[in-house]
């Protein structure tokens, strides 16, 4: 396996042009495929997940086309010409990586139309559960087939059979906002009226503001009552903006301020501010409460710490931040004091098994850490152990979150650091640039 050395290092006052955001990136690419009308993509983030969509797009039968850099902006700029709410492919095989923002959409709008469909994904793919969404598209009269194990895929979907007079759902909001997700973007397509109820407490709730906010940009009404109900209308349909301009990815900045929290370099990236529509915006905070000078300006956001300042301990509910509170696991390192982030059992079912995962490789840098089945608490030792390898588990997160430790006085291994591709080609490139070792 590849491995990347990054030594003990400081960091040059530098600013990031940060790729654009994965969760809006692939909505964007799925809403203007269904949209009666054709639309340009700006700024589109181009990693492994969006090209696994693009690609399933294509194979149902979708144009799109390049189209000119006339923004001086990084990214893929697509124009997108929407199929009306109907794939001209009825038969295809769909692989689909390990993207769940691709995977659980694409399944639910293929449910919703019918046809003859197979996706299936890699091994971890095959891992991460599934039936809760499709126990709900069965509500709605979806024929899906599980093709190996019951509860994940791979899947089949086959023709719908509309049920008469069943037009309010029940789903779970425990386990992954995906799920929700998908079906809010896949009713619309059935012309019908539709009432959604959550089951429990619905987790990462701003993934699913993410998802309403696009709607909206799409022409769907949704009724959102305290993210326990929502209303969708009969008789609407998707209608694309004319351009659409992908915000920087508030997960991926995550990483670049907490740089500059734990160097008190300035730090500031770019393509991303303060009417951020992700939940990770959130992350700014916490890092404030943690010491960080924080400056909000148009389009970028910039981070550091006084030299007096020490880095303070915390204790956090994460779920409105599930990805980005992985950076704070690192962060945890340099408090000097024990710290715990709760409230994050999404963790279980994402790339990999996120809370084990990075609770096996913080024990390797001499941490004391206890895990729960939805919490994980982290006492840093005295001094971190040097030269560690970090197994990164095939998941972008824990590779670039544990480039922080090289920050740490610590050289540190990032075994397959090409993982990164899932989101963030770029990464690695830009952090070594920016850094002077020690």
């Amino acid at each position: 396996m590849n491995s990347l050395f990054l030594p003990a290092c400081t960091l040059l006052p530098s600013s990031i042009k940060l790729p654009g955001s994965k969760s809006i990136s692939n909505r964007c690419l799925l809403l203007a495929a269904l949209s009666d009308n054709c639309s340009e993509i700006l700024h589109l983030l181009d990693s492994d997940d969006t090209q696994y969509m693009l690609s399933a797009l294509k194979t149902l039968g979708v144009q799109i086309d390049s189209i000119p850099n006339e923004t001086n902006e990084d990214g893929l700029h697509l124009r997108v010409h929407g199929c009306h709410g109907h794939f001209l492919v009825q038969k295809a095989e769909l692989f689909l990586g390990n993207a769940g923002t691709a995977f659980r959409p694409i399944t639910a709008v293929l449910a919703i139309l019918g046809g003859d469909y197979y996706l299936h994904g890699t091994a971890r793919m095959h891992e991460r559960p599934i039936g809760d969404l499709v126990e709900v598209l069965h509500q709605t009269g979806a024929n899906i087939t599980y093709k190996q194990h019951s509860g994940y895929p791979p899947l089949q979907i086959d023709k719908r059979h509309r049920k008469i007079g069943q037009h309010e759902l029940t789903i779970k909001g425990s386990v992954s906002s995906q799920y929700l997700t998908a079906l809010l973007m896949a009713l619309p397509l059935t012309g019908e009226e539709y009432t959604i109820v959550v089951n429990g407490e619905l987790i990462s709730k701003p993934y699913i503001a993410i998802t309403l906010n696009l709607l909206a940009k799409f022409g769907i009404r949704v009724e959102n009552q305290n993210f326990r109900l929502f209303h969708l209308d009969a008789n609407q349909h998707y209608h694309a903006p004319e351009k659409i301009f992908v915000e920087g990815d508030a997960s991926s900045a995550s990483y670049f301020l907490a740089a500059g929290l734990l160097s008190g370099t300035p730090i500031r990236v770019n393509t991303i501010d303060a009417n951020s529509i992700q939940g990770d915006i959130a992350f700014v905070h916490e890092l404030a409460k943690l010491g960080a000078n924080v400056q909000w300006g148009e389009q970028y956001i910039e981070i550091s710490r006084p030299s007096e300042q020490e880095i303070l301990p915390f204790d956090i509910d994460a779920n409105h931040i599930p990805d980005a509170a992985m950076t704070l696991a690192i962060i945890a390192l340099a408090s000097k004091q024990p710290c715990h982030i709760r409230n994050i059992a999404s963790w279980r079912v994402k790339e990999t098994d996120r809370i084990y995962a990075m609770a096996t490789e913080l024990r390797k840098l001499g941490a004391e850490v206890i895990e729960t089945e939805s919490s994980i608490s982290i006492t840093p030792p005295a001094k971190l152990k040097h030269n560690v390898h970090i197994h990164t588990y095939d998941d972008h997160r824990m590779a670039m979150c544990f480039s922080l430790v090289s920050l740490l006085n610590t050289g540190v291994y990032i075994d397959d650091p090409e993982c990164v591709n899932k989101t963030f080609p770029d990464y690695f490139k830009i952090f070594t640039r920016m850094s002077k070792p020690v």
